[in-house]
């Protein structure tokens, strides 16, 4: 699992079935501290996040085994949207 922030949203009027009717968006990952990480995933979205939130990202197949169909074309899914993060009793903001 890692962290990531929610920056934007995939439309593809053509994929691959088993990804139709599923919620795509473009998560930026975050280092421990909260600070941007080079590069950009795509995620199935199973909670209902929105661009700006730090959210928990699945990877690999154990995203898929969270999905109605176990068979997915998935590699990645939100699987919770972050209220607070807490490290060595220091309260990591949520709210940029």
């Amino acid at each position: 699992m890692w962290i990531g922030t929610v920056v934007g949203n995939v439309v593809a009027t053509s994929k691959d079935p088993s990804l139709v009717g599923s919620k795509l968006l473009i998560i930026k990952p975050l280092s421990s501290s909260g600070v941007s990480r080079p590069g950009l995933h795509v995620a199935v979205d199973t909670v209902g996040a929105g661009n700006g939130e730090r959210v928990l990202v699945l990877q690999g197949a154990s995203a898929r085994l969270i999905l109605p169909n176990k068979n997915s074309a998935v590699d990645a899914a939100i699987v919770g949207i972050i209220d607070s993060m807490e490290m060595d009793e220091r309260l990591l903001a949520c709210d940029d």
